[in-house]
């Protein structure tokens, strides 16, 4: 006996539509320091969350650069690396903060403390 599934339109186009944003699926580009939408690498030196997302999700600086976050959700979040390295506290509606990237060069990866579910990663080169 066979068993046979059927998904409509909008099952497919919304399961399509979720393995994208898992798999991230940009391509790396260079930013003029405003933050994109894009989860590729950027260099820019700001970070903007928006929609319970961290953008860009993944950032290259300079050791020791300024990096600003806005957070553009009206629920509170954090921008806290998992190995402690930096941390900019709870960050409210339309609040910006800044935090002093790592001196020494690696990937070091954050989370939202409050929604842990968001990642990012930030690059120091």
């Amino acid at each position: 006996m066979r068993t046979r599934l059927k998904f409509g339109a909008g099952a497919l186009v919304l399961s399509g539509a979720l393995l994208l944003a898992a798999c991230g699926g940009g391509t790396p580009t260079k930013s003029s320091g405003a933050p994109t939408a894009g989860s590729g690498a950027s260099s820019g030196t700001s970070i903007m969350i928006s929609n319970f997302m961290f953008q860009p999700m993944s950032l290259s600086v300079a050791p020791g650069s300024m990096i600003r976050v806005t957070n553009k959700d009206s629920v509170t979040h954090t921008l806290t690396a998992t190995a402690g390295q930096f941390n900019t506290g709870n960050i409210t509606h339309n609040q910006t903060k800044t935090f002093r990237a790592p001196a020494k060069p690696g990937t070091y990866h954050y989370i939202c403390n409050i929604h842990q579910y968001m990642m990012g990663t930030i690059i120091v080169r």
